[in-house]
């Protein structure tokens, strides 16, 4: 009987020493927050229940822990779980558009972005390159932002520094920007230091050009509201003609380019009167 019961005690250990498994180490609040960041860029959203089946915590503790990280503009809370602050930002047709060239669009925008002082009340436009420099004005001090385009809005939407106006208007299909006689009607009740405009193309006459003619009365207006105009065209728009003519280079104060403009279409710009900066 004794070696029967020692038996059955040892095999009663040797089986929760080799099929239970451990249970795992509680991380600190701070470590926690961190992995669950971690595991939100690999996955569209996380649940609270199986974040703390997962950490082995209440859920109570993940709540807290997604408040935290909310606070923080880290991730947006949702019914049940949570998503990268990231993943909310508006995601639209145009993301092809927004690829081409983004080096030389990025490379313009950083420049455009240093001739934006504090307190300056800035008129961004629907162009993907405006939407560039959108996403370096996080770090603006007492910015005010007039846009119709729900992607600059969207891009701007955490930055603390800057006061986002978002005009009426009606949704252009497939295309992240408002238009139309509301948009104009909202947009005349504001003036700005700098509007910074895109295009679809830029004629070697230095006419500018949209591919809508709703967008190319939109960017005329902004160019009699504002101050100053700056116009950025990375160097694939130059010689591009499109649907409707907005105006010229000869209206702009600046003209912020990339580096593979032809040197003549250049001197012609420069002839015109705006400053032209290949970035």
């Amino acid at each position: 009987m004794f070696h029967f019961v020692r038996f059955c005690r040892w095999l009663t250990f040797s089986t929760m020493s080799q099929g239970c498994p451990a249970r795992v180490k509680q991380l600190p609040s701070a470590a926690r927050q961190q992995q669950i960041r971690r595991r939100l860029s690999e996955r569209p959203g996380v649940v609270v229940a199986a974040l703390a089946r997962e950490f082995e915590v209440s859920e109570m503790t993940i709540r807290r822990d997604l408040a935290a990280l909310e606070a923080q503009a880290h991730v947006r809370r949702t019914h049940g779980g949570a998503m990268l602050t990231e993943r909310m930002i508006l995601e639209f047709d145009y993301r092809d558009r927004r690829a081409t060239n983004r080096t030389a669009k990025r490379a313009i925008a950083a420049t455009a972005r240093r001739l934006i002082r504090p307190g300056q009340r800035l008129i961004l436009d629907n162009g993907t390159t405006t939407l560039e420099l959108a996403a370096l004005l996080q770090d603006g001090e007492n910015l005010t932002v007039i846009t119709p385009s729900l992607a600059v809005a969207s891009e701007l939407q955490h930055a603390a520094g800057v006061e986002v106006i978002l005009l009426g208007g009606v949704v252009r299909r497939g295309s992240p920007d408002l238009t139309g006689p509301v948009t104009e009607h909202c947009l005349e009740l504001f003036s700005a230091d700098y509007a910074f405009q895109g295009a679809d193309g830029i004629g070697l006459d230095g006419s500018i050009y949209n591919s809508d003619l709703r967008l190319a009365r939109v960017d005329r207006l902004m160019r009699r509201l504002a101050q100053r105009c700056c116009v950025l065209a990375d160097h694939s728009k130059l010689g591009v003609t499109a649907l409707a003519r907005s105006g010229s280079l000869a209206d702009v104060d600046v003209f912020i380019t990339s580096r593979g403009a032809p040197a003549g279409a250049l001197r012609r710009f420069r002839r015109l009167g705006p400053e032209v900066v290949v970035a």
